[in-house]
């Protein structure tokens, strides 16, 4: 049995010990990122929605983070994603000064079986995503498909940037559940690159978020340059009265389901993340700085001249949404996974 004195002394030494560690602790955290380079790696190439929303968020985090780093976009296209998701599950250092904006689709490449998906979304540190989406397919003018109701009648040619994105998967899917007749033209880098083949007539439309076809081309719709065939994603989006929402078009449960999980990439949005196997505080400051940054007024006011809709859901969020998509049953999986391959 210890002695009252003894155990007083050691009860005050382990109050000194959190006395002395806890200043030094947070003044470790707080100046954690002094002196240090972030990266923020953006898995799409230039001019596109996601690079917006990447360089956007670099320019601003860092104010956020303790010691206020340098925050420096790289673009790190190929795969539609795949690259430099396993560029950040198997080679980005593990210390915070790496985070991640992937294409919403590419986190879907491992439960769909692509091999060129090597990491697990489920082990990522996720930070949160600035906004969730609504997908739209949309027709030049000159097309002659006008509606989803000419598309299952009609071929209609629209460009595709890349394995493991919406411009490719929604449509290839849905030519096989809906009978459409998308024909994919590949090889474009970003969808920058397809509106400007568009504009040149080499494709007559593709499929998009909304957010993305405003921020480029803010007049299309307004001014009827375009035709919206249809919408998806969680939810009808209510700025689109009368467009129709593709999981209505389904013609039966099983295909319901299936267009519902093909579409879940939509409440991912605009993902960010850091690698897998952070130290839990360097994890905590990388998410305090990104919530941080979402109420930001600078990067408020920003989103709002660039005309991107700021929705934003945190790093919880965004692991349990993962968690639950990688929790849908396989036979609903393989069915859409053969239906993209």
């Amino acid at each position: 049995m210890i002695h009252q004195r003894a155990l007083r002394a050691l009860l005050g030494g382990v109050l000194a010990w959190q006395v002395i560690q806890g200043p030094a602790s947070a003044q470790s955290s707080a100046g954690y990122y002094a002196g240090k380079q972030v990266k923020m790696i953006i898995g799409l190439g230039t001019g596109g929605g996601y690079d917006l929303w990447g360089r956007m968020l670099a320019r601003h985090i860092g104010r956020h983070l303790p010691g206020n780093p340098s925050v420096i976009a790289q673009n790190m296209e190929g795969a539609g994603s795949f690259r430099a998701a396993s560029y950040m599950a198997n080679q980005a250092p593990r210390d915070g000064t790496v985070m991640a904006l992937i294409a919403r689709d590419a986190s879907l490449g491992p439960i769909t079986g692509n091999s060129g998906a090597q990491f697990d979304p489920t082990r990522f540190s996720w930070l949160g995503t600035t906004t969730t989406e609504t997908n739209v397919c949309i027709a030049h003018h000159t097309a002659p498909v006008k509606s989803v109701q000419d598309l299952m009648a009609r071929e209609l040619l629209v460009g595709d940037n890349g394995a493991g994105t919406g411009t490719g998967n929604y449509p290839k899917a849905l030519n096989q559940l809906l009978g459409l007749k998308f024909k994919i033209i590949r090889g474009y880098s970003s969808s920058a690159d397809v509106v400007l083949a568009m504009e040149r007539g080499e494709v007559e439309g593709y499929c998009e978020s909304l957010e993305s076809v405003i921020g480029k081309r803010p007049d299309w719709i307004p001014s009827k340059t375009i035709n919206v065939l249809f919408q998806g994603g969680v939810k009808p989006d209510p700025s689109l009265s009368g467009v129709p929402f593709i999981n209505d078009l389904a013609k039966s449960p099983d295909d319901r389901r299936a267009i519902e999980f093909l579409y879940a990439g939509q409440g991912i949005g605009r993902p960010f993340f850091a690698p897998p196997g952070l130290a839990p505080e360097v994890y905590r400051m990388l998410r305090t700085a990104f919530d941080a940054t979402m109420r930001d007024p600078e990067f408020v006011a920003e989103a709002q001249q660039r005309k991107l809709t700021l929705a934003p859901e945190n790093g919880e969020y965004m692991a349990q949404l993962i968690e639950r998509i990688y929790a849908t049953p396989r036979p609903v999986v393989e069915r859409v996974a053969a239906l993209i391959k």
